[in-house]
């Protein structure tokens, strides 16, 4: 008989917390990821983090080890387990490791924490990350971003601003980041930590200089809420999303920037309509969206750029490619409507 009441919220269809997790602590560079628990829980990770790499060309694999818990360990305790693979990290000379619980490490009660205090000549940062007990993959990402967030302390500065939580496993993570990074610098405000994005230990240190942060999406909005508290910055709760949505995005980073934006906002109005002008073509098309329900947030910007193209929206449209999420910025848009072009002239 379970003597646990039945956790709440343990859907698993957003993925692993743990995963979660290593797509943050492996994007800091020179730093170990050790995964506290069985060899199969860094196994499956280290695969699904290298082909996503080897997907955006990347061409190192992630920094993950394992403690390699087995059943003595899970029976007797496996914090010597973690010690000797801490020790075996530390010898290779990274700049920092962080520790990452899983599941069984969690349930066995071992205390990953107690064993990171101890001076091993680098920073040990524990990262809590077992799932049995409601955490899923969007978890995993916070907690390492809250977690890595105590690296920095607060500072000063003036018209720079963070990226908060990118979506390291997108396809478009790149793209997303020079569209978000272009309309800043329009308000001449400026990227100052990709928090975290493929940086350094003393990048992290610099997060607490920002005038404000941008988050990749609301899912994030309490690691926004941890930085408030811990560095007093205010934050925008998502990416510019759809034509007006890039439009009101740069009315609100003026606003946490405190710099004027009625050029910005009259020059990006012109580079969207030149936009839409490129694909005037497309105008009087019917397009039906493969599998895209009414609640899907990218479902209001597909209706919108539609009406926008006097083109139609019915089942017996052209099939058209839709993201996954919203696109982002005006590029954004204007990558969907090339592959919207390639499948309506096929």
């Amino acid at each position: 008989m379970s003597l646990k009441p039945l956790p709440l919220n343990t859907s698993r269809f957003e993925g692993c917390t743990l995963t979660g997790a290593l797509s943050v602590t492996t994007s800091v560079r020179n730093s170990i990821s050790v995964v506290h628990g069985p060899r199969g829980c860094a196994h499956h990770n280290f695969s699904l983090l290298h082909a996503t790499s080897l997907e955006h060309d990347g061409i190192g694999a992630p920094a993950i080890q394992s403690s390699g818990l087995l059943e003595k360990e899970i029976i007797f305790g496996g914090e010597a387990a973690l010690e000797q693979a801490l020790s075996h990290a530390v010898s290779l000379s990274p700049s920092c490791i962080f520790v990452l619980s899983t599941c069984i490490a969690e349930t066995i009660g071992d205390d990953a924490g107690a064993v990171c205090r101890k001076d091993w000549g680098v920073p040990v940062i524990p990262v809590p990350t077992g799932g049995f007990l409601g955490g899923v993959f969007e978890k995993g990402v916070n907690n390492a971003l809250c977690t890595l967030s105590d690296m920095a302390e607060p500072r000063s500065s003036e018209g720079t601003v963070n990226i908060i939580g990118e979506k390291n496993l997108e396809f478009e993570v790149e793209e997303n980041f020079k569209e978000v990074s272009r309309l800043l610098s329009v308000l001449g405000l400026f990227v100052n930590t990709r928090f975290v994005h493929n940086i350094s230990d003393k990048d992290i240190a610099q997060i607490g200089r920002a005038s404000f942060n941008v988050l990749r999406d609301p899912g994030a909005c309490p690691v926004g809420d941890h930085l408030k508290v811990r560095f007093g910055t205010a934050y925008i709760p998502s990416f510019p999303a759809g034509l007006a949505g890039t439009i009101q995005f740069l009315e609100m980073a003026a606003a946490a920037g405190r710099v004027p934006f009625r050029s910005a906002v009259a020059d990006e109005i012109a580079l969207q309509e030149e936009v839409l002008n490129g694909f005037s073509d497309l105008a009087g098309s019917s397009i039906s969206p493969n599998g895209l329900k009414m609640t899907s947030p990218v479902y209001s910007i597909v209706r919108e750029v539609t009406s926008a193209l006097d083109m139609g929206f019915s089942d017996t449209g052209c099939h058209v490619p839709v993201p996954l999420d919203p696109p982002v910025g005006t590029a954004g848009i204007q990558r969907m409507l090339h592959r919207w072009r390639r499948a309506i002239h096929a």
